[in-house]
């Protein structure tokens, strides 16, 4: 189910927020993350990662790890994004973060306009929800930094990619890197600049 007309009025107690991170960058895995708060503990400061500092984003990660009922965070490499395309692997991201769960959430709420089919429970979409609902919130910014740690990590593997500093997003010095070095085990090999580069090796 998505949409806030389809679900029961009886009070949610278990609510997830999923969130992901890395759906653009031409190289890395999709981070996604799903986070139940407890109402019991909460958590000053929370907010959109996208609008948060890196020093902020840090100072929560713990936190939220610390006070949240539940959470999980997982990747999807590139082999599955270039295997399945981008929306989906998101999808299957999603889908998994949420079933790693325990407990498990009576209702999802989704940052974003789709869904992920097989959750076993509700569900609602929220665009924007990364600025309404607090789960979101935390979500993203568990995904946000659980990525940009594994970029960072990549980047000690590949240096010549610059990956600890544009995160494998596509600036102009990782497109002069892709040019020069072609590209890595890492990279999305279906995403066009990619592509791109192989053909021209």
């Amino acid at each position: 189910m998505a949409g806030s007309s389809l679900f029961p009025d009886p009070i949610v107690r278990l609510v997830a927020g999923v969130d992901e991170a890395g759906r653009g960058p031409l190289a890395g895995p999709v981070a996604v993350a799903a986070v139940i708060l407890d109402e019991s503990r909460p958590i000053a400061g929370l907010n959109d990662s996208k609008q948060l500092s890196e020093a902020k984003r840090e100072a929560l990660f713990p936190l939220i790890q610390e006070r949240a009922l539940a959470w999980h965070v997982t990747f999807v490499e590139p082999d599955e994004i270039d295997r399945l395309n981008i929306l989906q692997a998101t999808m299957e991201g999603m889908r998994r973060a949420v079933m790693a769960l325990q407990p498990f959430p009576e209702l999802v709420r989704i940052d974003g306009n789709r869904a992920p089919k097989g959750l076993n429970c509700m569900a609602e979409t929220l665009i924007g929800g990364d600025a309404i609902e607090p789960a979101i919130m935390a979500a993203s910014i568990l995904a946000k930094v659980s990525r940009d740690r594994m970029m960072v990590q990549l980047h000690a593997a590949f240096p010549q990619y610059g990956f600890d500093q544009h995160k494998g997003y596509p600036t102009s010095a990782h497109l002069s890197a892709l040019a020069q070095h072609g590209p890595c085990v890492h990279h999305r090999r279906s995403f066009a600049p990619v592509r791109e580069a192989l053909d021209r090796r």
